[in-house]
């Protein structure tokens, strides 16, 4: 980082009030990006710390899957595929437009956390395959709702942006995997049902990060394709 990035002198930025985020939360276009990384978080480390007992579940119920697919064999290549997709998918953002990559990439997530639960009859096999898929598409959009959020902070700010966005998004990483839990338990515990339930009600969490790109419109940053000149 010290020997390759570009050096830059601080703006000076005036005095501000120690702990003020009011300013952050005026910000419409960082905050449209924290709150969908919010919800990102949610979905994130729902599947991070369930996958292994959902793996579990499905081999079981399909008669057990192969030894060099084991859950945590394949939790590892998800992470692993994540890594790849969030910082490819920066960088397909920066092509295509920052916003319409997010929302493409959330759309589809939801679609997948819809779903992938009721799915769990299937075989090992193919549901290990399925959280593979929908690891890559929950990472995808990470490195570019964090990147919109700090490229959007206003001169000075850009400290604060990063602590409202860190706030937002852990918060959600939290409450995530505790709500999934919560809805397992109440569906029963085991069973297609109660996994179909308990990944929906990601699914429809992340319903606000699209109304809120929607309705705060952030806008793209100044290195984004579309905004060249």
């Amino acid at each position: 980082m010290a020997a390759l990035l570009p050096g830059r002198a601080p703006v000076p930025s005036g005095p501000r009030a120690l702990l003020d985020f009011r300013p952050v939360l005026r910000n419409r276009s960082a905050l449209a990006y924290s709150l969908g990384y919010m919800v990102h978080t949610w979905e994130m480390n729902t599947l991070r710390a369930w996958v292994v007992t959902f793996l579990v579940f499905s081999a079981a119920y399909s008669g057990g899957g192969p030894q060099w697919a084991a859950p945590a064999a394949v939790a590892t290549a998800l992470s692993l595929a994540g890594i790849w997709a969030s910082v490819s998918g920066n960088e397909i953002a920066m092509r295509i437009g920052r916003r319409k990559f997010i929302l493409i990439v959330m759309f589809a997530s939801m679609a997948m956390a819809a779903t992938i639960g009721f799915a769990s009859f299937l075989s090992y096999e193919v549901v290990a395959l399925l959280c593979i898929m929908y690891g890559v598409l929950i990472w995808a959009d990470s490195a570019s709702l964090t990147a919109g959020a700090v490229g959007s902070a206003l001169p000075g700010q850009r400290g604060a942006t990063l602590a409202v966005h860190s706030t937002l998004g852990y918060a959600g990483g939290f409450a995530g995997p505790l709500v999934a839990g919560l809805i397992l338990d109440g569906a029963g515990g085991v069973g297609v049902v109660a996994w179909g339930l308990a990944f929906a009600s990601v699914a429809a969490v992340l319903t606000i990060g699209p109304l809120a790109l929607f309705m705060l419109r952030p806008k793209d940053l100044p290195g984004d394709r579309p905004n060249a000149p």
